[in-house]
């Protein structure tokens, strides 16, 4: 699997490489909008699904798990469905997991399936088909948005509040998966976690666009910073933000020592495991990485050490008008 690193020119008002790159993003972005288009799988039961409208982490898993956790409390049976990035299951299947690790099912998998019956599928429409077969009520996508093969009753696009949608350009020139105008167009709603003018400036879009804006934040479980809170750490991360994490850690008390980041959805290998083990305990100092980080560790004998030492900062999201959003999906979906 690549490990992936957004290039910060990216989040930048639109330079010199930008430009270069362009033409490629505009030719790029004409056949995403064109294939979004395209009709998919209407499933027999109401689709949600937490989408990006860029490359990179904005909080879709902790916004699905929030949303399903919701609807599970009003007696619904809820079922996530995801593709499983970077596993090699292709799927469709039901997460287990004792007997499916992140090697299998990917690092986003493992902790949606804590919550509710998860369906990992590459095939988005077999994946509904499955789902529907075992008894779900509501389907809730994490990621898929941009992908046509699932018809979606109900899109809520999720987006960084300190990055918002970057440049506005379309991969490679810039972070958008899609032209927003594009996504913006296919969404019932817009989420902005955390605070940031860049976030903001997407909020704006998103009403012009008739969307409803919602807010967010995420703060850390108040066990597990509780465990670290005065500690010195060596943090460490393979996520899209991981200089988010490392702020959350230092906000829930931690004295973040020093820190390492890998690119977005890194696969730890037993020399990454040594080198963090060591510096670790040269400096006295307690190892502390995420949830997808620790599950991405999970079935790897090399990397047993390492699991074992780390401490893992869960977080969770909280949303400023939780009732609003519901609402709007109850309107939506008529549940």
């Amino acid at each position: 699997m690549i490990s992936l690193r957004a290039p910060e020119f990216w989040w930048r008002k639109a330079g010199a490489t930008a430009a270069l790159l362009y033409p490629v993003g505009a030719i790029y972005g004409a056949i995403a909008k064109n294939r979004m288009t395209r009709s998919g799988y209407r499933a027999k039961i109401p689709v949600i699904c937490i989408g990006n409208p860029t490359l990179g982490g904005a909080g879709k898993t902790p916004t699905a798990i929030a949303i399903g956790q919701a609807l599970k409390r009003e007696g619904k049976k809820v079922f996530f469905l995801t593709r499983g990035y970077g596993g090699r299951e292709t799927g469709p299947l039901l997460v287990d997991l004792i007997k499916h690790d992140a090697v299998a099912i990917g690092d986003e998998a493992p902790l949606l399936a804590k919550v509710a019956p998860t369906i990992v599928a590459h095939d988005r429409a077999a994946g509904a088909q499955f789902a529907e077969a075992k008894g779900a009520e509501v389907i809730i996508m994490d990621d898929g948005f941009q992908n046509p093969s699932l018809e979606k009753n109900f899109s809520l696009l999720v987006v960084d509040g300190a990055k918002g949608v970057g440049n506005g350009l379309v991969f490679p020139a810039g972070p958008l998966r899609v032209p927003l105008d594009a996504q913006l167009a296919r969404a019932e709603a817009l989420l902005i976690v955390g605070e940031g003018e860049a976030g903001e400036k997407a909020a704006r879009l998103a009403r012009e666009s008739g969307l409803k804006v919602f807010h967010a934040k995420l703060g850390a479980d108040a066990l597990s910073a509780s465990e670290i809170k005065n500690k010195r750490v060596l943090a460490f991360a393979g996520i899209a933000a991981p200089e988010k994490f490392f702020r959350s850690l230092e906000a829930a008390g931690a004295i973040v020592a020093t820190s390492q980041s890998f690119g977005d959805h890194h696969r730890y290998s037993d020399a990454d495991a040594a080198d963090l083990l060591a510096r670790a305990k040269a400096g006295g100092l307690d190892l502390v990485t995420t949830e997808k980080d620790l599950a991405r560790m999970g079935g790897d004998e090399k990397l047993a050490a390492l699991r074992a030492q780390s401490k893992v900062l869960r977080v969770r999201l909280a949303l400023d008008d939780e009732s609003g959003l519901f609402a709007a999906i109850r309107n939506s979906l008529k549940l």
